[in-house]
């Protein structure tokens, strides 16, 4: 086996930021399709013209072939700085992947590969980037840049939190983004990818974080990464089986009848009162199922984009 093959098994997946691009240039190409026709076009090169802007930099030549208004942009322009964070508990590292592509994602390397993909667009528009990954500490900070080595270097980052699975990594989501609150000191655009494994004491402190976030100025989006198939339903054949909890260890030995219809009503209603919480907190509430691709993830970021800049 030679040297490359082996890191390329050891770094989770074999080209983080080719995956990335070929995910948002299937996103550009159905543009057209979407209220944002147009941006495919010269994606890199204009921003969205909003009401009360100098009307000096719109790109004529554009609107009449798109009828939308978008205005020229520059090399030294940074309208945007976006933050990412990473759960990387072990509850993120289900189900087990053998081998990560696009076809086969487990709920951390979904986010891994939507972050490339956001700091991709985020790249093609010359906006900063940063990046936070946590699970029982806080594995990795960088702050908001946009310059090509950082780029990189956040990639690496987020590949190797693919691999970096152990034990009893259980969460304490609220301290970090407290932490990150503290760090960040312009205003963001803030990604959360989490799968949001919380009891009930936690998930109050962790929504006290999300506002701390909030009262600094940022805009904060939270991406509920959940593999809804396996983890909204139960369907299992009614065999003896032995749930274990990824984090704790603990472990249940049932018949999965028994439990089926009162877990799938907990889950659900545990769903409804998280969307609501987002509400009343003034957070965006983004289902983000690991099966379904990833045009919702981009969807959100180009929206929220345009409400920041």
């Amino acid at each position: 086996m030679d040297l490359q093959k082996q890191i390329n098994e050891i770094t989770g997946f074999k080209n983080l930021e080719l995956l990335a691009t070929q995910v948002v240039e299937g996103f550009i190409s159905g543009l057209h399709k979407s209220p944002f026709h147009g941006f495919s076009s010269e994606f890199a090169e204009h921003k969205v013209y909003n009401s009360g802007e100098s009307t000096k930099h719109i790109d004529w030549k554009l609107y009449a072939k798109t009828d939308k208004l978008f205005t020229k942009r520059y090399e030294e322009e940074t309208n945007l700085r976006c933050h990412i964070i990473v759960d990387n508990s072990t509850s993120m590292h289900y189900p087990e992947v053998k081998e990560f592509n696009i076809n086969s994602l487990n709920k951390v390397a979904f986010s891994a590969l939507a972050s490339a993909a956001i700091m991709n667009l985020l790249k093609r528009q010359r906006d900063a980037v940063g990046l936070s990954i946590y699970s029982n500490e806080y594995e990795f900070y960088a702050p908001e840049k946009g310059s090509e080595r950082h780029h990189q270097m956040l990639l690496d980052k987020l590949n190797e939190a693919v691999t970096t699975k152990s034990n009893d990594k259980k969460t304490e989501t609220y301290h970090f983004l407290h932490l990150i609150a503290e760090k960040m000191k312009r205003r963001s655009l803030v990604f959360l990818f989490s799968d949001m494994f919380q009891d009930d004491v936690e998930e109050q402190k962790l929504f006290e974080a999300l506002q701390h976030l909030k009262y600094n100025k940022h805009e904060v989006i939270l991406f509920h990464t959940i593999d809804k198939e396996k983890e909204l339903h139960f369907e299992y054949d009614n065999k003896p089986r032995r749930f274990v909890d990824v984090e704790t260890g603990a472990h249940l030995n049932i018949y999965p009848d028994n439990i089926k219809d009162n877990y799938e009503k907990a889950v659900n209603t545990y769903f409804k009162e998280l969307k609501l919480k987002c509400a009343q907190y003034r957070i965006k509430y983004v289902e983000a199922d690991i099966n379904a691709g990833f045009s919702k993830i981009l969807t959100t970021y180009l929206v929220e984009r345009q409400k920041i800049t």
